[in-house]
């Protein structure tokens, strides 16, 4: 063995005699990119199916006369609707690395919104499972419903849909930030992150609109929604983009 094979070894980068990289590493690109769509669709179906749930008890007329028959089905949909704050938290957390030291001030903003989205979520919960107390107390007496327990149902309700307007105002706020970054580096395609861009402001003017009385959040809604139905879709597929991801 020559002199200059045994420096070149003394001198060669430590595990050097270890197997190849390729192949070795996990793709850790794909893997947030499917952690962040699995955390998308699966806060979007529990919100969805819980909110499915509340509403079919909860808007009918007389609901607080049958409110202690129907305990069960409001005691699953709370659960269903809190569970977001898994998700959502969750998926603020995982952007983090994904964003890099180039994006840290935009991981924050959007973890700060989440963070008060899924507070209102917490909040317009427990409106909707106090209604169940208020019903078996004014069930106890049996008779015509008092005014003012159905004027209190109804409050109870409409708490939690200011909640949740208020919930999608922070949450378009965080998307905003989070994606006009996205545009800016390339971490999806621009015309797709465009899209979530216009999509966003759609809805933050949609809930603020509700909060002034004008009921246009249904449809205002709906461009937000396509994207964040999309979006998970096209992150199991093809994931963020190689020059977008962890910018530094």
């Amino acid at each position: 063995m020559t002199y200059a094979t045994l420096a070149g070894d003394h001198y060669a980068p430590a595990g050097s005699t270890a197997k190849p990289a390729t192949g070795t590493k996990p793709d850790r690109r794909m893997f947030h990119s499917r952690l962040i769509a699995a955390l998308y669709l699966t806060g979007f179906l529990f919100y969805g199916t819980g909110t499915a749930l509340v509403s079919s008890i909860v808007g009918a007329p007389d609901f607080l006369a049958t409110i202690a028959e129907h305990r069960s089905i409001i005691a699953l949909g709370a659960v269903l609707m809190l569970l977001p704050i898994i998700t959502d938290v969750w998926r603020a957390v995982v952007f983090f690395p994904i964003l890099g030291n180039q994006g840290r001030s935009t991981a924050l903003t959007y973890f700060g919104a989440q963070i008060i989205s899924v507070a209102m979520f917490f909040i317009g919960v427990l409106s909707l499972l106090l209604i169940v107390p208020l019903g078996e107390h004014v069930m106890a007496v049996p008779g015509v419903i008092p005014d003012w327990a159905t004027a209190f149902g109804a409050l109870l309700v409409q708490s939690n849909e200011y909640a949740f307007q208020i919930s999608q105002i922070a949450l378009a706020f965080g998307s905003l930030s989070l994606w006009a970054f996205g545009f800016r580096v390339g971490l999806i395609p621009r015309a797709f992150a465009a899209w979530g861009l216009v999509g966003y402001v759609f809805l933050m003017a949609g809930c603020i609109a509700e909060l002034f009385g004008l009921h246009i959040g249904m449809w205002m809604l709906i461009p937000g929604a396509l994207f964040e139905i999309a979006l998970p879709v096209w992150l199991l597929v093809k994931g963020f983009s190689p020059a977008g991801y962890a910018k530094e």
